[in-house]
């Protein structure tokens, strides 16, 4: 984990492309895309089969890791109407119950426009943007909101750097700017987007199991 401050804040930053909030255990996940596979499928598309249970085994392993007390989603947790399938929700189910007195925030999103609201049996407190908490605005979007640091996903970001072999490699990453931190996505099964660097925005890039700061 590589931990900075935002607004007089640590945040760290996971090679799991998730962030927390140590000083409450909160854990900050955009863009988990639940049941997009399934969605895929269900239009005629072959993908990969088990990207929900691994996605939602990476949030078993940070709960116990890191003694989480809260978890807010920050917007596109399910992908769509199809990930109301009742193979997704039945996993969505077992998951929840192994955490049921875990509390879980849904900040809503694009695709949580489309998608509808999780069941009201996995106990979501469901918001919309912005949920502000103690100098930040945790958000899907990453605009700025006045007198806040925005946290959001929305852009799934990647940065490319230089391999072995002089070869480029396009790596998911976290962009931290002056007013806004935009998380990658968390879910096993999403795209990328290059960042836009403006000047003095850090980008810290997530390889394999560590993070590091990549250089302007």
């Amino acid at each position: 984990m590589v931990t900075i401050e935002v607004a007089g804040r640590a945040l760290g930053l996971l090679p799991q492309k998730a962030a927390l909030l140590p000083e409450c255990a909160t854990l900050l996940v955009a863009d988990a895309h639940v049941g997009k596979a399934t969605s895929f499928r269900a239009l005629g598309v072959p993908v990969p089969r088990g990207t929900t249970s691994e996605t939602l085994a990476a949030l078993s392993e940070l709960i116990a890791r890191h003694a989480v007390r809260r978890i807010v989603f920050l917007g596109d947790f399910l992908h769509s109407p199809r990930a109301h399938a009742p193979a997704t929700l039945d996993t969505l189910a077992r998951w929840r119950a192994a955490h049921a007195a875990l509390p879980l925030v849904l900040v809503r999103g694009n695709h949580d426009d489309r998608a509808g609201d999780p069941p009201a049996a996995l106990g979501f407190q469901i918001v919309d943007e912005p949920l502000i908490e103690g100098g930040l605005a945790l958000c899907h979007h990453p605009a700025p909101v006045d007198g806040t640091h925005v946290i959001a996903g929305h852009l799934h970001p990647c940065v490319s750097v230089r391999g072995r072999a002089h070869e480029r490699l396009r790596l998911p990453c976290f962009h931290v700017g002056a007013q806004v931190t935009v998380l990658p996505a968390f879910g096993s099964f999403t795209g990328m987007h290059p960042v836009r660097r403006a000047p003095g925005d850090r980008v810290y890039a997530v390889a394999g199991d560590t993070v590091r700061e990549v250089p302007a």
